[in-house]
């Protein structure tokens, strides 16, 4: 039997590992085998996982590594919205609690209290100058730069690592997520577009049979999700056969960043999006009918899904 202790070796020998490694090359070195190309994200996109992974993983260790229990109400409500209701819904963990830091900020119940947040100040400056915003690179920045607050947050992002590592399993995938995969995947090359650390990708398409019928996995090590399509696609097909798939508007700004289409997948309507895209959806992008009113009519709908102000504000 593998003890804590052993596990814990094994995987610094990876993050070690992780830092040599030019995950980018991957990307650059990606060769077409068909004539169109789909990046699809994964978390709330492909797997029901979005809502547990944070409500149960980076809330807990939120509150545990920052000392939040004092406001834990309030900063439940304010990670949900930002990284579950909101127009900033599916962002980098690194960029998103930032925001919800921001937002707490804001709040009366925090000022009125006096309550001391932790200072993002130095995560901000990490951001400034890192585009593959893992937890390796942090890991490294942080050996360097040593200050309390940061500290909070490696230890806060590798526990979050850790637990899901060690606990979660079986988040089925959105029915007709799964059954789309495995059809377009005869005519389309399709690679991973995430945010998630590479490991739990690898991991999570693997445990459900779904990562043969993907040509690449790309997690937050190999960069923006727009490095991401630009690495990979952009020169090596004609835009109007990229298609970005993602139920966030960060997957929105990687496609329109290149130049490329955009499929939503509707929060609240996963399964119903996949229906939606295989019976139609697909065949207007292989066919050059779906650039102009059909996918803007479906970003118009996704747009009024995902809200940026938040409820506590009132009109």
């Amino acid at each position: 039997m593998v003890s804590n202790s052993d596990q814990y070796i094994f995987q610094k020998l990876i993050d070690i590992l992780y830092l040599e490694m030019d995950f980018q090359k991957t990307l650059k070195e990606f060769n077409p085998s068909h004539d169109f190309f789909i990046g699809i994200d994964s978390d709330g996109c492909i797997f029901d996982s979005m809502e547990v992974k944070q409500k149960e993983f980076f809330i807990p260790n939120a509150l545990k590594y920052f000392n939040l229990y004092p406001i834990s109400r309030i900063l439940r409500e304010t990670w949900e919205f930002v990284n579950l209701y909101s127009t900033y819904r599916g962002g980098n963990r690194f960029i998103s609690i930032i925001k919800v830091f921001e937002l707490l900020n804001e709040r009366a119940e925090i000022r009125d209290s006096g309550y001391k947040l932790p200072d993002m100040t130095p995560l901000k400056n990490w951001i400034r100058i890192e585009t593959k915003l893992g937890n390796t690179s942090l890991r490294k920045y942080y050996e360097s730069h040593y200050n309390p607050d940061l500290e909070k947050v490696v230890k806060w992002t590798e526990a979050v690592n850790d637990d899901i590592r060690r606990y979660l399993r079986n988040i089925p995938s959105f029915p007709h997520a799964a059954a789309a995969i495995k059809e377009i995947s005869q005519y389309a090359d399709l690679i991973i577009v995430s945010q998630t650390p590479l490991e739990a990708l690898d991991r999570e398409w693997e445990e459900h049979g779904l990562k043969k019928y993907v040509k690449a996995i790309a997690g937050q090590e190999h960069g923006t999700k727009t490095e991401h399509i630009e690495l990979a696609a952009k020169g090596k097909y004609s835009d109007k056969k990229i298609l970005m798939i993602g139920d966030a508007k960060g997957d929105l700004d990687a496609s329109k960043n290149n130049g490329v289409l955009f499929y939503p997948i509707v929060p609240g309507k996963e399964d119903e999006s996949w229906e939606r895209f295989l019976n139609e959806g697909f065949e207007k992008f292989t066919k050059g009918r779906y650039a102009g009113g059909y996918e803007n009519k479906l970003i118009n709908e996704f747009g009024r899904s995902l809200p940026d102000t938040p409820p506590w504000i009132k009109a």
